[in-house]
């Protein structure tokens, strides 16, 4: 029977399920402390958020779509493991609500994100394995003839949905083969995190907004004692992140419109010597930070501003609550380009040509984007996905804690890592290839000069850009 299909999970998904709910400092801060956003949150909480404004609706009214799901139809999909716990028990729940609509059994194997682009890559190159695979960024552009075109989808979404975001559809189009070939799930927002009375000891009542000043205060921070952390390790999220909004903001970048290597310009010069004053500000050891070291740093009171999704304030209102009251989130500061250029994490969906059943994986992708499933994933996850249409824009979550509002307009202020060419093999190899992260860890940590360290990233991209 339908109602009693399940949903298989991994060995590390069962155990987290059965974690205690009270956890100490000890088993945060080994945990990466990122990932346990809503570990202790009742579950009253959780739903009292999940539930919609009274009266909202955010799609078209009476405009519908189902696909027609082939006969014994069953999924396989690989998606990324939460990142806030919260994540995968909502995600399974509409899972479920799915399969026992259409009787359709899905399995779901979560994976960390840094293993999910080579299990993509051996799926692709072997033509067997999931149906549906839940990547990141430009990935989809490796593989884009090996995938199932999106258009009715991504259409229908769009026009019910008010529109995708530029950006989303930068990485869901694919310009050489005029499809939609990958659907964007969301984006983990990303602002500046820091300690209000430190600032205040700093003189600084509120982030700068501007990049000169922003380094002035980081500096008057670090000569309080409060050192800054900023991630130049190989970091998936933070360590991308964090260059590519630097290189971007000082009006640097990695390619041009048509494709070819852009990195040497002055405007690069001057961002690796603009991030070695940076460097003076933070804490040691950020070159070998992944994604939870941030995090740990920032909740154990070793630096005072960092960049990060939204999860290091809600462990805090959880987990240590003097440390709540005492942050704040601000937006990214903008560098001498002149406008934001900020590098969220991108979660896209694509479904492979191999698959028996592409309209049964359509549909299930469809059904959980549809109101009543994704809305209440963005207020359960708490504001750590935004997104990716702008019918969903104005979510409870936003409203429920003033200093949740900085995250919820990050899908309009990114710009595709590919930027300013469009989404391809060249660009994701780049990003994949730590080729930013490298470049400004080599100026920092490294101790190279600005050119020397640019003149390394120039000879890494143009062997990319050979293909």
């Amino acid at each position: 029977m339908a109602d009693e299909r399940t949903i298989s999970q991994t060995a590390d998904t069962d155990r987290a399920r059965r974690r205690p709910a009270a956890l100490t400092r000890r088993e945060l801060l080994a945990a990466g402390a990122a990932g346990l956003a809503g570990a202790t949150l009742g579950a009253s909480n959780l739903l009292g958020l999940a539930e919609r404004a009274e009266g909202a609706t955010y799609g078209v009214p009476g405009m519908h779509m189902e696909f027609p799901i082939e006969k014994g139809a069953s999924l396989r999909v690989l998606r990324w493991a939460q990142f806030v716990p919260v994540d995968q028990p909502y995600w399974d729940k509409i899972t479920k609500a799915w399969s026992q609509k259409t009787g359709v059994p899905v399995t779901i194997e979560y994976v960390n994100w840094p293993d999910i682009p080579s299990k993509t890559s051996v799926a692709a190159n072997v033509g067997a394995g999931p149906d549906i695979v839940t990547t990141f960024y430009d990935d989809p552009h490796l593989y884009p003839e090996k995938l199932v075109p999106l258009d009715d989808l991504a259409e229908y979404l769009g026009k019910k949905y008010g529109g995708w975001y530029d950006v989303c559809r930068a990485y869901g189009f694919n310009k050489a083969t005029g499809h939609w070939i990958a659907l964007p799930v969301g984006v983990d927002g990303s602002c500046v995190a820091y300690r209000i009375s430190w600032l205040r000891e700093a003189g600084y009542e509120s982030v700068p907004k501007d990049i000169p000043t922003f380094i002035k205060m980081c500096k008057a921070l670090k000569a309080k004692g409060h050192p800054t952390g900023f991630t130049l390790g190989h970091a998936v999220g933070d360590g991308n992140n964090f260059t590519y909004w630097w290189l971007w903001a000082h009006g640097g970048k990695v390619w041009n419109p048509d494709g070819s290597p852009a990195i040497r310009s002055e405007a690069t010069l001057h961002a690796i010597e603009n991030v070695k004053e940076l460097y003076s500000t933070m804490i040691q050891g950020v070159g070998s930070w992944l994604d939870p070291d941030n995090n740990k740093n920032f909740l154990s009171g070793n630096i005072s501003v960092t960049l990060n999704g939204i999860s290091i304030y809600f462990v805090a209102k959880q987990q240590f609550p003097q440390i709540a009251a005492d942050m704040n989130h601000a937006i990214y500061p903008v560098g001498p380009v002149g406008h934001p250029t900020e590098l969220p994490l991108m979660p896209v969906a694509m479904i492979f040509k191999y698959s028996k059943y592409p309209n049964a994986a359509k549909d299930y992708l469809r059904f959980c984007m549809e109101e009543g499933q994704y809305d209440g994933w963005i207020n359960t996850t708490l504001g750590y996905y935004s997104s990716a249409l702008r019918a969903y824009e104005n979510v409870p979550v936003w409203h429920s804690d003033p200093k949740a509002l900085p995250y919820q307009y990050c899908v309009r202020r990114m710009l595709p890592d590919s930027y300013a060419a469009a989404p391809g093999p060249k660009p994701a190899a780049a990003l994949a290839e730590y080729l930013v992260v490298d470049m400004f860890a080599n100026a920092t940590v490294g101790g190279k000069s600005a050119k020397d360290a640019l003149a390394n990233a120039e000879t890494r991209l143009a062997r990319i850009a050979k293909g």
